[in-house]
């Protein structure tokens, strides 16, 4: 038989398809804590829970580009940095049907973050508590802004903690905190970051010595505007510095 005859009397219905999805976890720093812009469900499946921005990959289309649209349809955002963070496919992870979701992770910038949240897509800011459990992470859990707790749909609280595990994993080897930052931060900020990825607090001294010695940030002889006392000095992410 040849190929052409051999799809000629393929039939795909013999054999069941799950629905394929994409869901986005878009995090970034807000009050100085690692957070993450969600939706509230109104309609069933769990109508009233919160929810990562998703949706279902059309037959025609691309992982990425279905990224891309519900980063723009349903946050609202008009551009960033999206790269696949895991494949999600328990059997029950959906009550509706067999759903196969690939997470997506964006890392916004803390301005890029509030302009989502006033950009009258309905998001809110899930506030993540994330105790430091070591890289390997451990329970996440979401509150608002106000401490009151957030109730996520699905498995979207192992979504996000997977998501925070992979940061914490990549933020002593690669620039993945910097993505956090506006282009010149103080080190103030930066240390904030660090903090609010971890889940603990850091020393001071320790911490500014380590990023100094590492060669990953270099002064821009600027300093903050609009503070009531000294301000701080300016830095920027040094690509020239070793990763």
């Amino acid at each position: 038989m040849t190929e052409p005859e051999f799809l000629a009397g393929y039939d795909p219905a013999a054999y069941d398809r799950p629905a394929l999805a994409v869901d986005l976890v878009l995090m970034g720093i807000r009050a100085g804590r690692l957070a993450a812009l969600l939706l509230r469900r109104s309609q069933q499946q769990q109508a009233g829970l919160w929810a990562l921005p998703g949706g279902f990959v059309g037959i025609a289309e691309t992982l990425d580009a279905a990224a891309e649209r519900v980063l723009h349809d349903k946050a609202g955002i008009g551009r960033a940095r999206l790269e696949q963070l895991y494949t999600f496919g328990a059997v029950d992870r959906d009550p509706r049907m067999r759903i196969v979701s690939v997470a997506y992770l964006a890392l916004l910038p803390e301005a890029a973050f509030a302009e989502a949240l006033a950009g009258g897509a309905a998001l809110t800011a899930a506030m993540l508590v994330v105790p430091w459990a070591g890289e390997a992470g451990g329970p996440v859990s979401a509150e608002t802004e106000d401490g009151a707790p957030l109730a996520l749909a699905f498995d979207h609280v192992d979504i996000l903690a997977l998501a925070v595990k992979r940061l914490r994993g990549k933020l002593d080897y690669t620039d993945v905190g910097f993505a956090l930052l506006p282009e010149h931060f103080t080190l103030r900020q930066l240390q904030d970051v660090h903090a609010a990825i971890r889940g603990a607090p850091l020393n001071k001294s320790a911490f500014r010595r380590r990023m100094r010695d590492r060669g990953w940030i270099a002064l821009t002889g600027a300093r903050e505007a609009g503070t009531a006392f000294r301000p701080a000095e300016l830095f920027r992410f040094d690509r020239s510095g070793q990763f």
